[in-house]
């Protein structure tokens, strides 16, 4: 659809510290949906009118449609350093959402209510009316997490047609 929200991917600063075999995001790096860059690099990209995800943001809502989103994809020490070059973005948070992913801090550096970069990606794409197919079918707790959203979507779950039959 041209114009609408496929039009506008979300983008996901990687920090290249995480491991890719432990990334929630990195299966999805064919994805059309999102546009993933690795950090640190020489030039950030700055959407205009861009939103951040963030904890101390207020919520993200239908509102926020049609503004790109940026989600930062490390561990919370790394994200915050990460956010400082985002400082006058616009923040939002996803509260009440609970994660599937099994914690593993030992610096108990992860925030109440916390999420797995792809958890945060598809409920960011869920709350602004993105497309969500697929955003979840690489991830091993994607059924468990979207039980705890009471959520029935199928369609998250499933291998896109680009990733299978790629042209």
């Amino acid at each position: 659809m041209a114009g609408g929200q496929e039009d506008i991917p979300t983008l996901i600063l990687r920090s290249r510290k995480e491991r890719k075999d432990r990334c929630t995001i990195w299966p999805l790096r064919t994805h059309p949906a999102v546009r993933i860059v690795h950090y640190p690099c020489r030039e950030l990209p700055s959407p205009e009118n861009a939103i951040l995800l963030h904890p101390d943001g207020a919520p993200l809502s239908a509102a926020d449609a049609g503004r790109p989103i940026i989600i930062l994809d490390g561990s919370w020490r790394h994200a915050a350093s990460m956010a400082t070059h985002y400082a006058r973005v616009e923040r939002r948070s996803l509260p009440g959402v609970s994660t599937a992913y099994p914690r593993s801090s030992k610096l108990g550096t992860d925030p109440d209510g916390g999420l797995a970069s792809v958890e945060a990606l598809y409920v960011a794409h869920m709350l602004t009316g993105r497309p969500t197919a697929g955003l979840l079918a690489h991830y091993r707790q994607g059924p468990e997490f979207l039980e705890l959203l009471g959520s029935n979507d199928p369609d998250a779950l499933s291998v896109p047609l680009s990733e299978t039959n790629p042209s």
